[in-house]
């Protein structure tokens, strides 16, 4: 597809918006006042307002290679700032996906250039969890779990950001929501992991495991 096809679309899709609704734009331009904050995987197929069924203006959106929240991302803890501090939202939301190109790359001994750099997080989240990781049936299993259990590590990470815990500190109804979206059927699904304050760490990946009925400890 060409770019000008691109525009021809964008001007369909803004005259249809405009039929349905015809001041639409003329009120989302005046302000945004989201109530989510999104941080999710760069993936072309996990659009957030897409499968969540949310107009622009609703939901405030990051995101990167692996739905990664690191504590040296300027770009990310930015944008995690304003979202909290400036939009005021309420919810934030993490969502990784299964089959994430992220997930697989950091499990495989294979080098893939400068991004290895970026994927040593999720690497670290896998040594964490190999223990249980071990106990999983087969690399298919590990995988998605692992996928899961990165969604959990960065749920931790945002709640331990500044912006946040500065929020909590002053009384703001801030809550953190770890998600899992299954590109095969569409479905966006609760790994029951929110955080509304001040989290022990530890306690939060055995809250996760307990519900897994896993057996094996977690690396701390």
């Amino acid at each position: 597809m060409k770019i000008d096809e691109l525009l021809e679309n964008n001007r369909r899709w803004s005259d249809s918006v405009k039929e349905r609704e015809p001041d639409f734009f003329t009120e989302l331009a005046k302000q945004q006042a989201p109530e989510y904050l999104w941080i999710g995987c760069s993936d072309s197929r996990v659009a957030a307002n897409t499968i969540v069924g949310l107009q622009p203006g609703e939901i405030f959106v990051h995101r990167n290679i692996a739905n990664i929240v690191t504590h040296t991302d300027m770009n990310c803890l930015s944008v995690i700032q304003f979202a909290v501090e400036g939009l005021k939202v309420r919810h934030v939301i993490v969502t990784g996906h299964y089959g994430c190109g992220g997930v697989k790359a950091a499990m495989e001994d294979t080098r893939h250039g400068l991004i290895d750099n970026w994927l040593r997080h999720i690497q670290d989240t896998a040594i964490v969890y190999e223990d249980y990781l071990a106990t999983l049936p087969d690399r298919q299993a590990r995988i998605d779990k692992l996928c899961e259990l990165h969604v959990i590590e960065q749920v931790i990470n945002v709640a331990e950001t500044t912006a946040v815990e500065d929020a909590w500190n002053r009384g703001q109804d801030v809550t953190i929501h770890g998600l899992i979206y299954d590109i095969s059927d569409g479905i966006l699904r609760d790994l029951d992991i929110s955080i509304d304050k001040p989290t022990n760490r530890k306690e939060l990946r055995r809250r996760f495991l307990s519900k897994t009925n896993a057996v094996a400890d977690v690396n701390v």
